[in-house]
């Protein structure tokens, strides 16, 4: 994969979430501008754009036609552990808690959360 980029509500809230997972995963900033922000690794990068206030409505939902989460890579299960402590410390909204860290099934050890914007996030440990 070459990029992605998502547009966001509030980007002063989506580049706080985002920024801190990504340099966590090993990504560093890359572009800064007005309605947006970036992080690099390797030769992928994610990009961050504020949304138009006339195309906020209807909110993001991960359930209707479109993308439904974005998985990245951990470089071990404790990473994910260290990542899940550290997000819910910061109050981000996590997933399937009861089922920690098999939420993906039996044998896929990952954390799941929510952006700002409820995107679903998945950190994977390899297998």
């Amino acid at each position: 994969m070459h990029h992605l980029e998502l547009y966001v509500s509030d980007l002063e809230a989506s580049a706080g979430f985002w920024g801190w997972l990504l340099g966590e995963l090993g990504y560093e900033p890359y572009q800064r501008w007005e309605q947006g922000r970036s992080w690099k690794k390797d030769r992928f990068y994610l990009v961050l754009v504020q949304v138009e206030e006339k195309h906020r409505d209807p909110a993001y939902h991960r359930r209707k036609v479109g993308m439904n989460h974005v998985a990245f890579h951990a470089s071990s299960r404790e990473q994910v552990d260290r990542l899940a402590t550290e997000l819910a410390a910061r109050g981000t909204v996590m997933l399937y808690g009861d089922r920690y860290p098999y939420g993906g099934g039996e044998g896929h050890y990952a954390l799941f959360c929510e952006d700002p914007d409820r995107i679903k996030v998945e950190v994977a440990a390899p297998n």
